[in-house]
């Protein structure tokens, strides 16, 4: 009995016991954070017909979260210039680890796993230099920091994997902040969004700006295709009756970058809140709480729009997107809608 206790107590010490799969906390298909009612905040695990299977208590407003890609696990972070990003064990609600900035970071609000889970990047400010970094964790170590590398730009935002499982590409949104000022944007007139690819070492492998004309084109919010093209949701930080795109894709094999018209600044209210790719890389879905429209789109042709009201989250399924807003509806590809007193956040996380 003694060598059993000493063996388990050491495998609790080294974090070794199992842990939940995603299939043992009701097999979710998306995160979402929240306010609840009562006014405090939540992260909970979504299924595809609406129903919520767990919510666990955030220390205040969520943004986005990074779901473990084996164990039920999620890195829920703070809305930008948020300092707290927090690991739950999503099937008991306990809180595994905390990630904390080092001096002079801020995190962005959102991070991306490795393929096998081991490693976590999350967007960070660094805030004196004016520059963006990505920092990198050991999440078998207990999310211990490893260390760092330049984003590739100013104001990362938005972070995915690849499908190479090898690189990162980073939504470089090209406005600088500071905590002193809190979220006031300080360099407009000079600002240069941009994609840049980058390898797990901090290697730049290839970065991509517009053309001048879209320069105040923020560029905030990423999907990726099975095939590896990147489309990119963009704020535009100008004049809103300006008629330029908000959506753009770049094919990394062609060498293209293509911007669809429909999802423009002046449809738009100048602000797309998220995007989607379906599996096979045909579709793509946009969101604007601004304007409370949900867009499908197959290349550059708009199939469909949907008025939703402060719709934002967006993901998709093996039958169209699912889109969740700040009103508490959950609503499936097939347009059936669930309503819960949760008031979703910005991001719908697929799982």
């Amino acid at each position: 009995m003694a060598n059993r206790r000493s063996f388990i107590a050491g495998m609790f010490a080294a974090g070794a016991l199992p842990r939940a799969t995603w299939a043992q906390v009701g097999s979710p298909a998306f995160l979402s954070a929240g306010m609840a009612p009562d006014g405090t905040f939540v992260l909970c695990g979504l299924r595809r017909d609406g129903q919520i299977t767990f919510q666990r208590s955030l220390p205040a407003r969520g943004h986005a979260a990074a779901a473990h890609p084996v164990r039920a696990e999620a890195v829920a972070f703070a809305r930008r210039p948020g300092t707290f990003a927090i690991v739950l064990d999503c099937a008991t609600g306990t809180q595994t680890a905390q990630l904390d900035a080092p001096y002079g970071r801020h995190f962005y609000g959102h991070g991306a796993y490795s393929t096998d889970g081991n490693l976590l990047f999350t967007t960070e400010n660094d805030f004196d230099a004016g520059r963006g970094v990505i920092g990198v964790w050991d999440v078998s170590d207990g999310y211990r920091r490893l260390g760092e590398f330049g984003s590739g730009g100013v104001g990362p935002h938005d972070i995915k994997l690849m499908p190479d499982g090898a690189s990162l590409v980073v939504a470089n949104g090209g406005i600088e902040t500071h905590p002193e000022t809190g979220r006031t944007k300080l360099n407009i007139p000079t600002m240069r969004p941009n994609l840049s690819y980058i390898d797990f070492d901090g290697q730049l492998l290839d970065q991509i700006e517009l053309d001048p004309a879209h320069r105040k084109n923020s560029i905030r919010h990423l999907a990726v295709s099975a095939q590896g093209s990147v489309v990119f949701a963009m704020q535009w930080q100008g004049d809103l009756t300006e008629d330029l795109p908000l959506l753009g894709v770049h094919n990394s094999t062609a060498g293209t970058v293509d911007l669809v018209g429909d999802a423009s600044v002046r449809t738009m209210n100048g602000y797309l809140g998220n995007v989607a790719v379906s599996r096979n890389g045909a579709q793509i879905a946009t969101t604007s709480p601004r304007s409370g429209t949900l867009q499908i789109f197959e290349g550059p042709t708009l199939r469909s729009e949907t008025r939703l009201r402060d719709v934002c989250g967006v993901a998709a399924t093996d039958t169209g997107f699912y889109a969740t807003t700040g009103t508490g509806l959950a609503v499936a590809p097939s347009g059936q809608r669930v309503a819960h007193p949760v008031a979703w956040d910005n991001h719908l996380v697929p799982i």
